[in-house]
């Protein structure tokens, strides 16, 4: 695969985009790259990235790097794992089953959402580790079996999605009046609503329709400690920025929390993820591992925040670029590149793999 603009393979993550776009309709790129409201909080994400700066350390006789590390009890190839990310037919007609092959074969955690467009069972059959994203339903019994579902599928973990009791106002949704198409639809959820989704309205966005008749909207940290008891697997609350909401989700006794403003398609004006880390990693105890998403783009992003204590990345939109531009090996190409970009960041920086980065010096983080 080349880029075609410029005559060679793209050789960072954000030349991938160029190539996504070229190839989607433009209703189903707005859904994929666009944000909440005036997309102030899409764009802080990337404004709070680029701020920091790391302090490299140099004769330190270190051995060859590497990249490896352990996410949630499971050997990682790198500490990134591919994020729930929803209808991802749109993009590609393999959709999920693709990602999901590229992700396992280079060796990292896969993450299906509740609105994927394949089923969990097909993911999980093609042997990678899988992670199961849920939206608790307004129905009570019906997150109970997806829950069900996902631990007999045989996925390693349940994500928990907690910052969408209402899905945001996408601007640029609103304006294609974005709907989906007849032969893609939320393949966990029931077939009656899912016709919502492709319900086609001047001004509406049919999605957010449907996720406003489908989702709870008032869930409370009983419902959370209540899904605790219900499931064997490790528990990942997604989408926390607070320092309390944190320490509270680890004190009912999530393994993970994902600092996250659901890449900036929440709330419009929320603070940008990165600047929530170290101050969510001290308000919970060591055992309780922190993840980030929300506007990662290089190899030296997630060096960024390693350094500031967390255990790894939830990779969006460059996954679905190299989905939408190539398929499986499109998706293989984009993380192969964040490995070898994360791999040149811990060398040059001084260390010899992702478990040495929390002794570097940052600047121009939040504290």
């Amino acid at each position: 695969m080349s880029d075609q603009g410029t005559g060679h393979d793209p050789v960072r993550l954000e030349e991938f985009a160029e190539l996504a776009r070229r190839t989607l309709p433009r209703e189903v790129w707005d859904f994929i790259e666009g944000g909440s409201g005036e997309e102030l909080t899409l764009a802080a994400n990337r404004a709070a990235l680029d701020r920091i700066g790391i302090v490299p350390r140099v004769l330190v006789g270190g051995t060859a790097c590497e990249t490896a590390t352990e996410l949630l009890g499971a050997r990682a190839a790198l500490p990134v794992a591919v994020a729930p990310m929803a209808y991802q037919r749109l993009v590609h007609p393999e959709g999920e089953l693709a990602t999901a092959r590229a992700a396992a074969a280079e060796g990292v955690p896969f993450t299906v959402s509740t609105l994927s467009s394949q089923p969990v069972e097909a993911v999980t059959a093609l042997g990678g580790t899988t992670w199961f994203q849920l939206y608790c339903q307004q129905d009570p019994a019906a997150t109970a079996d997806l829950v069900r579902r996902a631990e007999e599928a045989g996925c390693a973990a349940l994500m928990v999605t907690v910052d969408v009791p209402s899905m945001g106002r996408r601007l640029r949704d609103l304006r294609n009046g974005f709907a989906l198409p007849s032969d893609v639809t939320a393949v966990h959820l029931d077939p009656a609503g899912n016709r919502r989704a492709g319900d086609r309205q001047t001004g509406v966005s049919a999605v957010a329709e449907h996720t406003a008749e489908t989702f709870a909207r008032s869930l409370s940290w009983d419902d959370l400690a209540r899904l605790r008891g219900e499931t064997r697997l490790p528990l990942i609350v997604k989408g926390i920025l607070d320092p309390g909401d944190a320490a509270t989700a680890a004190s009912l006794g999530a393994d993970a929390i994902v600092v996250s403003n659901h890449g900036g398609r929440q709330l419009d004006g929320a603070v940008a993820s990165v600047d929530m880390l170290r101050a969510v990693r001290e308000a919970v105890p060591a055992r309780c591992r922190v993840l980030v998403d929300s506007g990662i783009r290089s190899g030296t992003d997630v060096l960024k925040v390693l350094a500031l204590g967390a255990s790894g990345v939830l990779l969006g939109r460059p996954v679905l670029w190299g989905l939408a531009a190539d398929g499986g090996p499109g998706v293989s190409r984009v993380l192969r590149l964040l490995r070898t970009e994360l791999r040149s960041a811990l060398e040059l920086s001084g260390c010899s793999g992702p478990a040495d980065a929390p002794w570097l010096s940052v600047l121009g983080a939040a504290r």
